[in-house]
């Protein structure tokens, strides 16, 4: 037996700070036992974080279709929309991984407040150039890049911030409130934003989500102060703290394994980039519009009821085989998709996908914040942001090249199968994310 990854199971009982004292009579009967595990709701200060995620979680979208759109409008070149997704994806990437390290020496209310102000200002900086008529791609692309910029320093202040207000044992059902509130509004947002264009413009669009983020911004007034818990405040957020955390992950296993885990489920197993092809090709009997439609939105809406009914799941201490039993679930759902001719087989197959994907996400989230101390882990959340930013960017590569070489299908199934072939290897090899439990 390898006792040397031991600690990684057991040393998270003096990481839980000030974090709530676990709520009495959790206990539930018949068909809530199947639900939705709602406890974190009961905990004012993460009930208006999370409330205030409903409405963001919509209006982001609105924004992320208006963009694009606006491009191609301007430009006439799917090219130009490709840019941008660049020009937003790398500062994303570099103001996380520092926002990680400027969430560990902070105020975390106090980071949600700037950043959350700054996304706001962007998007009411949006509205302008479009109600003006400015048709500027080089404003649009700056733009784009602050508001990542800003999305980058926020989000591991946001995630970390969860660990302060639920209790550990609360931390999955917490996780999967947020990450079904976050798939809602990738299915939701998009719809509304297809169905508004042709009634409001793009430029109301913009203004939605500006007025939809002051609602975050008023939820995070209403937060308590949420300062380092030891020391951590008085040293600088440089690249000295970045590259500690970095040592950090190397050194807990458990931690690294997550990582790993998704990096293997995302770059190998996400195969949106073949969508367009398949709906043409493969599905082109039953429309390509609607075959297109339905990829897209088919992991979301299978990750949405994943969450809906995550009372069967949220309550599991077995965090480490839950994070390799889901990812294994979706390289199998992902290669059973690239082996179905049949639109609604595909369709299911991408939907139990979702699913497993929900899973993974709860625990992943879960562990990450168990396994860490609170002055890791914002740095933590950090690369958190870069992996699962930057994951399906890379797949999205591999599965265009790959589909060019062997046909679609061949590379969807393929991909799925080597997702499972690794996780058990990984898995098998290294069993310190088997033993991980709270």
């Amino acid at each position: 037996m390898d006792t040397s990854d031991t600690t990684d199971t057991t040393d998270t009982s003096d990481h839980s700070g000030d974090r709530p004292e676990p709520a009495a009579g959790t206990g539930r009967r018949g068909w809530r036992r199947w639900a939705m595990d709602t406890r974190p709701l009961r905990r004012p200060a993460y009930r208006r974080l999370w409330s205030s995620t409903i409405v963001t979680a919509v209006g982001s979208q609105l924004t992320a279709v208006a963009v694009p759109k606006q491009i191609y409008d301007i430009t006439g070149s799917s090219a130009w929309v490709g840019y941008a997704g660049l020009a937003g994806l790398v500062p994303m990437v570099v103001f996380a991984l520092w926002g990680g390290a400027v969430a560990d020496t902070v105020d975390r209310r106090k980071l949600l407040l700037v950043t959350n102000s700054g996304i706001a200002v962007t998007s009411l900086l949006f509205w302008l150039q479009a109600v003006t008529g400015l048709e500027s791609v080089a404003v649009l692309m700056v733009l784009l890049a602050v508001q990542q910029a800003f999305f980058g320093l926020n989000s591991p202040a946001r995630n970390a911030s969860i660990a302060r207000l639920v209790p550990e044992e609360e931390l999955p059902a917490a996780n999967a409130l947020g990450s079904t509130v976050m798939q809602t509004g990738l299915v939701a947002g998009p719809l509304l934003a297809g169905a508004l264009i042709p009634v409001i413009g793009l430029p109301e669009l913009y203004l939605i989500d500006a007025v939809a983020l002051c609602v975050t911004v008023w939820a995070v007034v209403r937060l308590p102060s949420l300062p380092p818990l030891s020391g951590s405040a008085a040293r600088r957020a440089g690249v000295r703290e970045i590259a500690a955390g970095f040592r950090y992950i190397s050194g807990h296993k458990v931690l690294l394994l997550s990582f790993l885990a998704d990096i293997i489920a995302m770059v190998f197993g996400m195969p949106r980039a073949l969508f367009p092809q398949l709906a043409a090709e493969t599905y082109a009997p039953y429309g390509e519009g609607l075959a297109l439609g339905l990829l897209f939105a088919a992991i979301p809406i299978g990750a949405v009821v994943g969450g809906l009914f995550s009372g069967t799941f949220s309550r599991a201490r077995r965090h480490g085989w839950m994070v390799i039993g889901a990812v294994t679930a979706w390289g199998a759902a992902v290669a059973g998709f690239g082996l179905s001719r049949n639109l609604w087989i595909a369709v299911a197959f991408l939907a139990a996908a979702g699913v497993a994907d929900m899973v993974s996400m709860v625990f992943r989230g879960a562990i990450l914040l168990s396994a860490a101390t609170d002055e890791m882990r914002g740095r933590m959340q950090g690369v958190f942001t870069v992996v699962v930013a930057g994951g399906p960017r890379l797949a999205d590569v591999l599965h265009g090249t790959a589909g060019s070489a062997f046909g679609p299908r061949a590379a969807v199934a393929g991909g799925g199968l080597l997702v499972v072939a690794l996780t058990l290897v990984l898995a098998a090899a290294v069993p310190a994310l088997r033993r991980y439990r709270v």
